[in-house]
């Protein structure tokens, strides 16, 4: 379904901090945050007992003889434990456990102050829900396709074109090699990378970097392979070009590619992220006056942020192909996500768009955040998207 969305540039010039580079508050809580899993495992243990021990202090001060509840939570803090700790040792994912658990404890703390069947079943319930989060939908990406046609091609082009995001790789896992084996399968003549290539967690690990360049050394498509650096904290600008030197993928950093095809024209544009709109912008009016946009071809661009949406729509771009926001990672039913790291809030939070008449497709991204937040996905799949660029004929 495409979401329209009129809007004007909004001016951030006031603004002292941005998502997607360090220093904003998001950035600073989740790097704090990481003290807490140097908490020793028997100081930890006693944090969870007197946590659990609240949920009984109702009975305590009314001298009630209902039954304990606090061994039950404390059970099932135990239990989140147990799962959250087994992510590394199984290769799925590689975060800090006991931040994760404490969250998880303070949300498990209030529904124990139901009636307590209800509460023990809505206990095993957030259980359920853990294994889910952490353990398979993390796992099950979505194979999505989207399709783009115009009369700026002719009515039997066809181009197959991938478009992946965010991958936030910190070790190779069943996910990255899914993804390969469906690239395989797929076939694309040309693949685009929108940022964000290393989880925030690993950014100086050599495996990771290593299994990185081993991942983007596996993509290959007959038309190139392009990509864009994605947040600044997250493809830092003295590593990026390393990760990327001497793979297939091609760095379009603030420049463009013709894409040619039975001599159709397609071009990408590919723009770096600082996460500042008008800093963004201004980088975009240079490129153009280098290569200004022929309006008799696709003009594609490729940029981490969805956040500049608004003032890419004015240049006559077709399409544009972002990430960053993840999705939310965690959405609810009928709401979407609880947080999507925009400037705009949930206004492009993922999916696709009609921003002021041009194309904009937010990828749900195919990793998961770093540092100390959850690595989880809830009713936000993972998301790989496969887009049919077709001609059509004029009317």
């Amino acid at each position: 379904m495409t979401k329209i969305r009129n809007i004007l540039p909004k001016s951030f010039a006031e603004r002292k901090t941005f998502p997607g580079t360090t220093g904003n508050p998001f950035d600073l809580i989740l790097h704090s945050a990481v003290n807490f899993d140097r908490i020793p495992w028997i100081i930890f243990l006693l944090i969870l007992t007197l946590l659990s021990f609240l949920c009984d202090l109702p009975r305590i001060l009314s001298n009630s003889h209902k039954i304990l509840k606090s061994p039950f939570l404390l059970f099932f803090y135990l239990i989140d434990w147990l799962l959250i700790s087994s992510l590394p040792r199984t290769g799925r994912s590689f975060g800090p456990g006991k931040p994760v658990v404490l969250v998880l404890a303070l949300l498990r703390l209030p529904f124990m102050f139901l009636p307590f069947w209800l509460a023990i079943l809505v206990q095993i319930i957030g259980t359920l829900l853990v294994i889910y989060g952490f353990f398979i939908e993390p796992f099950r990406f979505d194979v999505h396709s989207e399709k783009y046609s115009t009369t700026k091609l002719p009515s039997d082009f066809h181009l197959r074109m991938v478009h992946l995001g965010d991958l936030h790789i910190e070790r190779t896992t069943r996910r990255e090699e899914q993804i390969l084996k469906t690239l395989e399968e797929l076939k694309p003549d040309l693949i685009l990378f929108s940022g964000d290539i290393l989880n925030l967690s690993y950014l100086e690990d050599q495996t990771s970097q290593k299994d990185a360049r081993s991942f983007l050394n596996h993509l290959h498509a007959p038309h190139g392979v392009y990509g864009v650096s994605g947040s600044p904290a997250v493809d830092l600008p003295g590593l990026f070009p390393r990760l990327v030197e001497g793979t297939p993928l091609i760095w379009l950093s603030d420049k463009s590619v013709r894409i040619s095809k039975n001599g159709s024209q397609i071009i990408v544009y590919g723009l770096d992220c600082s996460h500042i709109p008008e800093k963004d912008e201004s980088k975009l009016e240079n490129i153009l006056l280098d290569s200004s946009l022929n309006e008799s071809y696709v003009n594609i661009l490729l940029h981490h942020s969805p956040d500049l949406a608004p003032n890419v729509s004015r240049f006559g771009f077709d399409l544009m192909l972002s990430g960053h926001t993840h999705g939310g990672q965690v959405c609810l039913p009928f709401y979407g996500a609880l947080f999507a790291g925009s400037l705009y809030g949930k206004t492009f939070e993922s999916g696709r768009y009609q921003v002021n008449g041009m194309t904009l497709y937010v990828t749900r991204g195919l990793g998961m955040e770093g540092a100390v937040a959850p690595r989880v996905r809830f009713l936000c799949q993972p998301e790989l998207i496969v887009w049919d660029i077709c001609g059509e004929k004029k009317k």
